[in-house]
């Protein structure tokens, strides 16, 4: 145990973030520097319990007393070597993930939780400083060759795993950069894109080949990948994003989060100068109150828009873990992101009606009403509808599964009851020798259930081709469908 009183005498503590009006003015991350003094004595906060529940928070099975004691005792060295056993990417979650194990921490019981998420950040950010993070390629190639397919959290993981492993990988991507949704989905704001670019000159030097600007299924049939390759491993996430099909739709203004969020990321880089969806000056709607609304948003008030309101028909949270979610489940509490710090106009329990046009095409205000939530349903409360001005609306209501795409059906695989690519308990689509990994066979989710399941397809991929593995799998068939 680090510190046998660390979790009472140190108060929890994270990062300051960057005063407002200096980082909405650039794209950089929000965080300042934490001194690895500070972080040392968080890390002693860590109790070492007998039984880590923070361990079945996290889907990877971070082994999370182990290196809070080894930052603690000032290890750094063989910190990163226990954070790297169960995580290839600790840069990317300890950027982007909820971090369900804040929830399951047991001193977050009756006082506040260990900082873990910032904990396992700086673990692998001191490592990157000091030249500790190397290349691991393989001793010996086994002959046989994987096409992963998707360049996300699952499919980088995926494909780091079967490369060390001795294995010929290609990670084919149909935009013209690797990294899928870590690139052109996360706002610079939140993770600097030359984060993953390290990441990959790693993987590149261990061996693994990537493709970017291939469309697999057309550019490269499916026919051509199952002679070419041993085995697929299907990674393409679930991109089809929810719509909503309401009277004006058709206006002019009205986009998916992920048509504009792109768009702001490219601008960021100055690959572009300037986003054609751009709302400097406009009023802004976004329709969701989740994470990705909450990028539309940071990515506005950067634009320079004259207004923001984010729309979220659920109620609003509370502010403490509701008696319904327990310790140590992930309870829905309220938050504040860095993105409402910049411009918070959230309205709960309100649906959108209608889409109002100009009558030249263009949309020019929402009409919404209150909701509340009965028999089963959210019904509309009677007199309360009004009209908000809207000159651009962002769609940020989620994810129905993957996309219906041509490789989909070259490959001939089967769907199940949501839509999402079956598989069976070894990641085994219905054709032979074809693996799904993330969000692709899961649905919607987190980014460490993205690398969790990159990591135990190419573990089930292992074997599939030499008829044994020695790849980790965090996920066992057995316990795949009781965690969330």
């Amino acid at each position: 145990m680090a510190d046998p009183k660390g979790f009472m005498t140190t108060p929890r503590e994270t990062p300051k973030r960057r005063p407002v009006d200096v980082r909405i003015q650039d794209w950089r991350e929000v965080y300042e520097p934490q001194s690895m003094e500070h972080l040392q004595k968080q890390a002693g906060r860590c109790m070492d319990c007998g039984i880590p529940f923070c361990h079945s928070g996290c889907p990877l099975g971070n082994l999370i007393p182990e290196w809070n004691d080894l930052i603690f005792r000032g290890d750094k060295v063989e910190a990163i070597d226990r954070l790297h056993v169960t995580n290839n990417f600790p840069e990317f979650t300890g950027r982007l993930c909820p971090a369900p194990c804040e929830t399951a921490c047991v001193v977050g019981i009756n006082r506040d939780a260990v900082t873990i998420k910032q904990i396992e950040l700086r673990t692998i950010e001191e490592a990157f400083d000091d030249n500790n993070v190397k290349p691991l390629a393989p001793e010996r190639l086994t002959g046989k060759t994987v096409a992963v397919i998707g360049s996300g959290p699952a499919g980088l993981a995926a494909a780091q795993q079967l490369t060390r492993a001795g294995h010929t990988v290609a990670v084919y991507e149909r935009a013209e950069k690797i990294g899928g949704l870590l690139r052109y989905g996360i706002p610079e704001f939140k993770m600097e894109k030359h984060i993953v670019d390290r990441r990959l000159a790693q993987m590149e030097q261990e061996g693994t080949r990537f493709r970017p600007g291939v469309d697999i299924g057309v550019d490269l049939t499916g026919a051509q990948l199952r002679s070419t390759y041993d085995a697929i491993v299907l990674a393409i996430g679930a991109t089809q994003w929810r719509d909503l099909p309401i009277p004006g739709r058709e206006n002019k203004g009205i986009y998916q989060a992920m048509e504009f969020l792109p768009w702001g990321n490219m601008q960021a880089l100055g690959e572009i100068k300037e986003s054609p969806i751009n709302v400097a000056g406009k009023h802004v709607v976004i329709l969701g109150g989740g994470d990705t609304g909450a990028d539309c948003l940071g990515t506005s008030v950067r634009q320079g828009a004259a207004s923001v309101t984010q729309l979220e028909i659920m109620p609003r949270p509370t502010d403490e873990r509701p008696s319904s979610q327990p310790w140590p489940t992930y309870p829905m509490i309220y938050r504040v992101s860095s993105a409402h710090e910049e411009l918070d106009n959230r309205v709960f329990s309100v649906s959108t009606q209608e889409f109002i046009g100009d009558g030249n095409g263009n949309l020019k205000a929402l009409k919404i009403v209150e909701t509340k939530f009965e028999n089963g349903k959210f019904e509309p409360v009677p007199g309360s509808e009004k009209e908000i001005p809207a000159d651009f609306v962002f769609l940020a209501m989620g994810f129905t599964g993957p996309e219906k795409s041509a490789i989909i059906e070259q490959l001939e695989v089967g769907h199940d009851e949501r839509g999402n690519i079956a598989r069976d308990e070894n990641f085994q689509s219905t054709e032979e020798g074809i693996f799904v990994a993330g969000d692709a066979g899961r649905g919607q989710s987190l980014i460490v259930w993205a690398i969790a399941e990159g990591r135990a397809a190419a573990a089930a991929v292992d074997r599939y081709l030499v008829g044994e593995t020695q790849l980790p799998s965090p996920i066992e068939p057995t316990t795949r469908s009781l965690m969330v």
